[in-house]
Protein backbone atom coordinates (compact mmCIF):
# COMPACT_ATOMS: atom_id res chain seq x y z
CA UNK A 1 0.00 0.00 0.00
CA UNK A 2 2.97 2.44 0.72
CA UNK A 3 4.07 2.05 -2.64
CA UNK A 4 0.67 2.63 -4.33
CA UNK A 5 0.79 6.23 -2.18
CA UNK A 6 4.39 6.86 -3.15
CA UNK A 7 3.76 6.16 -6.52
CA UNK A 8 0.32 8.42 -6.61
CA UNK A 9 2.58 11.10 -4.71
CA UNK A 10 5.39 11.54 -7.17
CA UNK A 11 3.30 11.05 -10.68
CA UNK A 12 -0.13 13.07 -9.40
CA UNK A 13 -3.65 12.24 -10.71
CA UNK A 14 -3.77 10.99 -13.76
CA UNK A 15 -6.85 11.28 -16.19
CA UNK A 16 -7.94 10.27 -19.42
CA UNK A 17 -7.47 13.01 -22.09
CA UNK A 18 -11.29 14.55 -23.20
CA UNK A 19 -12.47 13.69 -26.26
CA UNK A 20 -11.83 16.08 -29.23
CA UNK A 21 -14.82 18.79 -29.73
CA UNK A 22 -17.83 17.58 -32.02
CA UNK A 23 -19.23 20.27 -34.06
CA UNK A 24 -22.17 18.10 -35.22
CA UNK A 25 -22.84 17.07 -31.40
CA UNK A 26 -22.73 21.00 -30.72
CA UNK A 27 -25.06 21.56 -34.14
CA UNK A 28 -27.76 18.60 -32.61
CA UNK A 29 -27.57 19.43 -29.24
CA UNK A 30 -28.89 23.10 -30.34
CA UNK A 31 -31.75 21.71 -32.01
CA UNK A 32 -32.81 19.65 -29.58
CA UNK A 33 -32.50 22.39 -26.95
CA UNK A 34 -34.51 24.83 -29.51
CA UNK A 35 -37.32 21.95 -30.23
CA UNK A 36 -38.02 20.98 -26.70
CA UNK A 37 -38.49 24.59 -25.86
CA UNK A 38 -40.87 25.79 -28.78
CA UNK A 39 -42.75 22.28 -28.66
CA UNK A 40 -42.72 20.86 -24.82
CA UNK A 41 -42.40 24.52 -22.92
CA UNK A 42 -38.89 23.99 -22.03
CA UNK A 43 -39.48 20.36 -20.79
CA UNK A 44 -39.25 16.82 -22.67
CA UNK A 45 -40.30 13.76 -20.27
CA UNK A 46 -39.43 10.14 -21.23
CA UNK A 47 -40.58 7.18 -19.52
CA UNK A 48 -37.99 4.46 -20.55
CA UNK A 49 -39.48 0.72 -21.17
CA UNK A 50 -36.83 -2.37 -21.41
CA UNK A 51 -39.44 -4.94 -23.22
CA UNK A 52 -36.85 -7.71 -23.51
CA UNK A 53 -33.76 -6.23 -24.33
CA UNK A 54 -30.07 -7.63 -23.32
CA UNK A 55 -29.56 -4.01 -21.79
CA UNK A 56 -26.70 -2.96 -24.52
CA UNK A 57 -29.67 -0.37 -25.69
CA UNK A 58 -29.71 1.05 -21.58
CA UNK A 59 -26.13 1.38 -21.40
CA UNK A 60 -26.09 3.69 -24.32
CA UNK A 61 -29.59 5.28 -22.55
CA UNK A 62 -27.80 5.80 -19.22
CA UNK A 63 -24.74 7.61 -21.17
CA UNK A 64 -27.11 9.98 -22.52
CA UNK A 65 -27.10 11.73 -18.31
CA UNK A 66 -23.68 11.98 -18.31
CA UNK A 67 -22.00 15.06 -18.37
CA UNK A 68 -20.80 14.57 -22.09
CA UNK A 69 -23.98 14.11 -23.31
CA UNK A 70 -25.94 15.97 -20.56
CA UNK A 71 -29.26 15.17 -21.82
CA UNK A 72 -31.06 17.02 -18.58
CA UNK A 73 -29.01 20.25 -19.09
CA UNK A 74 -31.55 20.19 -22.58
CA UNK A 75 -34.82 19.52 -20.25
CA UNK A 76 -35.15 16.17 -21.28
CA UNK A 77 -35.63 14.29 -18.10
CA UNK A 78 -36.30 10.23 -17.68
CA UNK A 79 -39.58 10.32 -15.36
CA UNK A 80 -40.45 6.84 -13.38
CA UNK A 81 -44.59 7.10 -14.55
CA UNK A 82 -46.02 6.65 -17.55
CA UNK A 83 -48.32 9.52 -16.80
CA UNK A 84 -45.87 11.62 -16.53
CA UNK A 85 -44.51 11.25 -19.76
CA UNK A 86 -44.38 13.15 -23.19
CA UNK A 87 -42.22 10.07 -24.81
CA UNK A 88 -41.91 6.22 -24.74
CA UNK A 89 -38.29 5.22 -25.19
CA UNK A 90 -38.70 1.50 -25.70
CA UNK A 91 -35.44 -1.05 -26.28
CA UNK A 92 -35.70 -4.84 -27.13
CA UNK A 93 -37.86 -7.48 -28.89
CA UNK A 94 -41.09 -7.20 -26.85
CA UNK A 95 -41.67 -10.35 -24.97
CA UNK A 96 -44.78 -12.75 -24.50
CA UNK A 97 -44.46 -11.46 -20.64
CA UNK A 98 -44.21 -7.60 -21.38
CA UNK A 99 -46.63 -7.17 -24.27
CA UNK A 100 -49.56 -6.72 -22.00
CA UNK A 101 -47.41 -4.22 -19.45
CA UNK A 102 -46.32 -2.52 -22.49
CA UNK A 103 -49.51 -1.97 -23.96
CA UNK A 104 -51.12 -0.82 -20.23
CA UNK A 105 -47.78 1.90 -20.38
CA UNK A 106 -48.87 3.20 -23.62
CA UNK A 107 -52.24 3.47 -22.51
CA UNK A 108 -51.43 5.29 -19.64
CA UNK A 109 -49.01 7.77 -21.33
CA UNK A 110 -51.18 11.39 -21.87
CA UNK A 111 -51.55 12.66 -25.76
CA UNK A 112 -50.04 13.65 -27.77
CA UNK A 113 -47.47 10.48 -27.13
CA UNK A 114 -44.57 9.61 -29.12
CA UNK A 115 -42.79 6.42 -29.00
CA UNK A 116 -39.47 5.71 -30.47
CA UNK A 117 -38.46 1.95 -30.67
CA UNK A 118 -34.93 1.87 -29.75
CA UNK A 119 -31.89 -0.73 -31.45
CA UNK A 120 -32.29 -3.64 -33.80
CA UNK A 121 -34.48 -5.88 -31.75
CA UNK A 122 -36.80 -2.95 -31.28
CA UNK A 123 -37.05 -2.15 -34.71
CA UNK A 124 -36.76 -5.04 -36.57
CA UNK A 125 -37.19 -8.48 -33.63
CA UNK A 126 -33.34 -8.58 -34.20
CA UNK A 127 -31.79 -11.84 -33.77
CA UNK A 128 -34.63 -13.15 -31.68
CA UNK A 129 -37.54 -12.35 -34.33
CA UNK A 130 -41.21 -13.66 -33.87
CA UNK A 131 -41.65 -16.72 -31.40
CA UNK A 132 -43.29 -18.49 -29.20
CA UNK A 133 -41.33 -16.12 -26.25
CA UNK A 134 -41.28 -12.90 -28.58
CA UNK A 135 -43.53 -10.62 -30.36
CA UNK A 136 -40.61 -9.24 -32.35
CA UNK A 137 -40.52 -5.50 -33.46
CA UNK A 138 -41.99 -2.91 -30.60
CA UNK A 139 -44.46 -1.97 -33.52
CA UNK A 140 -45.95 -5.07 -33.71
CA UNK A 141 -47.45 -4.06 -30.25
CA UNK A 142 -47.54 -0.54 -30.15
CA UNK A 143 -47.66 2.45 -33.25
CA UNK A 144 -44.16 3.67 -33.15
CA UNK A 145 -42.99 7.33 -34.38
CA UNK A 146 -39.21 7.05 -34.66
CA UNK A 147 -37.04 3.71 -34.90
CA UNK A 148 -33.68 4.29 -34.01
CA UNK A 149 -31.40 1.00 -35.41
CA UNK A 150 -28.32 0.23 -34.16
CA UNK A 151 -26.76 -2.76 -31.89
CA UNK A 152 -26.83 -0.88 -29.93
CA UNK A 153 -27.10 2.43 -31.28
CA UNK A 154 -24.89 5.09 -30.11
CA UNK A 155 -25.95 7.87 -27.78
CA UNK A 156 -25.76 10.53 -30.35
CA UNK A 157 -27.82 8.28 -32.40
CA UNK A 158 -30.09 8.18 -29.40
CA UNK A 159 -30.47 12.23 -29.61
CA UNK A 160 -31.40 12.41 -33.20
CA UNK A 161 -34.02 10.03 -32.96
CA UNK A 162 -35.20 11.95 -29.85
CA UNK A 163 -34.50 14.79 -32.53
CA UNK A 164 -36.65 13.50 -34.91
CA UNK A 165 -39.14 12.32 -32.72
CA UNK A 166 -39.83 15.63 -31.14
CA UNK A 167 -40.46 17.05 -35.06
CA UNK A 168 -43.05 14.12 -36.12
CA UNK A 169 -46.29 14.14 -36.15
CA UNK A 170 -47.77 11.54 -33.66
CA UNK A 171 -48.80 8.88 -35.91
CA UNK A 172 -46.20 9.46 -38.75
CA UNK A 173 -43.90 6.70 -38.61
CA UNK A 174 -40.07 7.56 -39.64
CA UNK A 175 -38.54 4.26 -41.08
CA UNK A 176 -34.79 3.54 -40.65
CA UNK A 177 -32.57 3.36 -43.58
CA UNK A 178 -30.14 0.10 -44.02
CA UNK A 179 -27.62 2.62 -43.05
CA UNK A 180 -28.66 2.91 -40.19
CA UNK A 181 -29.63 6.77 -40.65
CA UNK A 182 -33.43 8.44 -39.96
CA UNK A 183 -36.09 9.36 -42.69
CA UNK A 184 -38.25 11.75 -42.46
CA UNK A 185 -42.13 10.78 -42.91
CA UNK A 186 -43.75 10.50 -46.74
Amino acid sequence: MYQTIKLIANSGIRTETPPPTDEALRVTVQRLRNEVLATFNGALSIRHVDAGSCNGCELEIHALTNPYYNLEGLGIHFVASPRHADMLLVTGPVSRHMMTALKRTYDATPEPKLVVAVGDCGCTGGIFGESYASCGRIANVIPVDVAVPGCPPTPLALMQGILTAIGVTPGDAVQSTPGGALEGPG
